[in-house]
């Protein structure tokens, strides 16, 4: 059987590809701290491999452990000519073994071979790593997606590439419920997708994760933030009683004022302001009709109470919980009905 032959991927002056759209290449460096996505990206190279190509002969190494010449044994052609994949786990551990024999095989890549190395981040074989990007051959850089904005566009992107529908305020709701690990956040789009038969909203989310511990928090704020006091007192009790920490329904009651004070003072359309404050259209929309409730009076004390909060439920208070409540509660009353 011909050997699938392997095309270059973006060989541009930045010579990167996304995890999601990333093809095999002679040589493909999947970097970055974020094993979740990294995985994603070896996962798609091996698939398209082997669809190019059922009989490929795929080879793992651990570039800490590497013994010398291994790498060029495993690339050497076959009697059959078979494709050849090698994915290099730990190449962030290298040993100089390993890296002697990568810097001569970036020289002559094998034609009928596919060379994958997962470096998880740090200065360990710089030297290869600018090599690999100097001779054109793709990375992919994976990062952890830290903000909420971020991790909203994977969801509603996973959404999209399954040609499902989600709603925006849904999205919110997942990214609140289980965005703590994307590799968390990624089997709940997965779960959903797979169950839904109709667009997800925010009920059918509420349904699967709403008993989380990351979602509590945001119950909370969300019903402070609408002045009901008895709802957000009634759900932070049971929050705290079911062992919640105080830590992160603070953080979520803050995340929100926060929405709130930026889009209050802002300028021009949803799309504009989104643009300006780097923030998602449909959170700036939520922002504006909440902020209606809120005098700026209202907005500063709350602020305040909430900073206070916070600084007490990190050591500065012996009672916490009260911190808690207290903020709640000001907030609650803060807000007009």
């Amino acid at each position: 059987m011909a050997a699938a032959q392997p095309q270059r991927t973006r060989t541009t002056a930045t010579n990167t590809a996304t995890w999601r759209d990333v093809t095999p290449a002679p040589v493909v460096l999947v970097g970055g701290p974020e094993d979740y996505l990294g995985s994603r990206a070896m996962d798609r190279i091996r698939s398209q491999v082997r669809a190019a190509a059922p009989d490929v002969e795929v080879t793992r190494l651990n570039a800490g452990s590497y013994e010398p010449g291994t790498l060029a044994m495993n690339v050497s052609p076959s009697l059959f000519g078979e494709q050849k994949l090698i994915e290099v786990d730990g190449v962030e551990a290298m040993n100089d073994a390993f890296l002697a024999d990568a810097l001569k095989y970036l020289t002559h890549p094998e034609a009928d071979a596919i060379l994958v190395l997962r470096h998880g981040g740090g200065v360990r074989g710089k030297k290869l790593l600018d090599a690999i990007k100097a001779g054109g051959f793709p990375v992919v850089d994976c990062q952890p997606l830290k903000k909420d904005a971020d991790k909203a566009a994977f969801v509603t992107t996973e959404f999209k590439a399954a040609s499902r529908r989600i709603e925006p305020e849904a999205v919110h709701a997942l990214v609140n419920a289980v965005g703590a690990q994307l590799a968390e956040l990624a089997a709940a789009c997965s779960q959903l997708i797979s169950d839904a038969t109709a667009a997800v909203d925010v009920d059918m989310v509420d349904r699967y994760y709403g008993g989380r511990v990351e979602a509590t928090g945001f119950k909370v704020a969300d019903a402070a933030m609408a002045g009901n006091a008895p709802l957000a007192l009634s759900t932070l009790r049971h929050a705290l009683d079911t062992g919640a920490d105080p830590v992160p329904i603070v953080a979520a009651l803050a995340a929100k004022l926060r929405s709130l004070a930026k889009v209050a003072g802002a300028q021009g359309s949803s799309a504009q302001i989104a643009k300006q404050l780097g923030m998602q259209p449909w959170l700036v929309e939520q922002a504006q009709r909440d902020v209606r409730r809120w005098t700026p009076e209202g907005l500063v004390r709350s602020i305040q109470v909430t900073a206070e909060a916070d600084a007490q439920v990190k050591g500065l208070s012996r009672d916490p919980v009260y911190a808690v409540e207290h903020a709640v509660t000001v907030i609650a009353g803060s807000a007009r009905r």
